[in-house]
């Protein structure tokens, strides 16, 4: 993706407000305020939104390119949620309101409900930033027909967890909670189509993790001093760490090839499910064995708690899980192509190439 306007003032928010400390600090329960009230007044969280809803109202590939720079900066806030929140409450026509924003459910087998009474029934697990956030938007079936609802979390019912990354993971009871504002969404918006964006949008910010730590890892190797000699110079350490750069240029390409699928055809297309799947695939597996290389070219220290490192690759692991793993997506890739029959397989992995 190109350099913009929108990725550089995101690279200099997260540059200056989103040090190592600020994301420890945020794992024991502190909220970073600064860098989220920085996010806000830029306009960033709300960039899939048009202006007519309250949003930046800029184009999807410029979201994605902004997820990729807070995954380089593993920043601790709802970033990813809030876009995808207020992408969701846009399909609606529901205005986005300020503030930290995520969604339910993001597992595809969500059943939440919006009842002929206004009021929303059902439960939703893993929840990103769920008691961080001040609402959620909701993607819920109303007369056996998909509606976004945007509900406060302000009595809601949260049981806390927490992610390998350190961040909130919680599950969210709606039994009761009437909606701030709701509205019917379009027929290709279902829970499925919510988890494809959702998808793309860790891929991006993997894929922004792995660049990190490929920096990480090279600069490290030029500082450490072993045998009178940087471990730059030794073959072992050159090899892994160019293993390291092709994992993070084939994952950066999968997650731009999905992303650029899902803002040209939308998260629904047969064409989005398919780079979607290649995405978290490729870059799933770019972080198992990234993330490996990065741990071993830093030895001792980047398994401690005060080297930064793990703050990406927790992430890596983390992230890798959510939306459906490498696992779940290569079963759906591996369907999709068959369905396909012998003939139609070079033309479909082709298309649009």
């Amino acid at each position: 993706m190109s350099d913009n306007i929108i990725v550089d003032t995101a690279t200099r928010i997260f540059a200056d407000l989103c040090e190592p400390q600020t994301v420890n600090a945020a794992e024991e329960g502190q909220w970073p305020k600064a860098l989220w009230d920085t996010l806000e007044e830029s306009g960033l969280p709300l960039t899939w939104v048009p202006d007519n809803l309250g949003g930046a109202g800029a184009e999807m590939i410029d979201g994605f390119a902004v997820l990729r720079a807070a995954g380089r900066f593993a920043a601790p806030v709802p970033l990813a949620e809030t876009l995808m929140a207020g992408w969701l409450l846009t399909q609606a026509g529901v205005n986005a309101p300020a503030g930290p924003m995520t969604i339910a459910p993001v597992h595809e087998d969500g059943n939440i409900v919006l009842g002929a009474d206004g009021k929303l029934s059902g439960r939703a697990r893993h929840i990103p930033f769920a008691r961080a956030a001040k609402h959620i938007a909701v993607l819920a079936m109303k007369d056996g027909a998909p509606a976004v609802a945007l509900a406060a979390t302000e009595g809601l019912a949260i049981r806390a967890g927490t992610s390998l990354a350190g961040e909130p993971q919680d599950t969210v009871t709606f039994d009761g909670a009437v909606p701030i504002a709701s509205g019917p969404a379009p027929g290709d918006v279902d829970p499925a189509a919510l988890a494809r964006l959702g998808a793309v949008a860790r891929a991006q910010q993997m894929a922004g993790a792995l660049e990190h730590i490929l920096d990480q890892s090279v600069q490290w190797s030029l500082d450490r001093v072993q045998f009178g000699r940087p471990i730059a110079k030794f073959q072992a350490v050159q090899h892994n760490l160019a293993t390291l750069a092709g994992e993070v240029a084939a994952a950066g390409a999968a997650a731009d090839g999905a992303a650029e699928s899902i803002a040209l055809e939308g998260p629904a297309s047969e064409r989005a499910l398919l780079d979607v799947a290649v995405a978290k695939v490729r870059v799933g597996e770019a972080a198992s064995n990234g993330a490996a290389i990065a741990h071993q070219v830093h030895g001792a220290m980047g398994f401690t708690y005060e080297h930064s490192l793990h703050h990406s690759t927790r992430r890596l692991w983390a992230w890798r899980e959510e939306f459906g793993n490498e696992t779940l997506w290569a079963e759906r890739l591996g369907r999709l192509i068959t369905q396909q029959g012998a003939d139609e397989l070079w033309p479909f992995i082709t298309q649009g190439t």
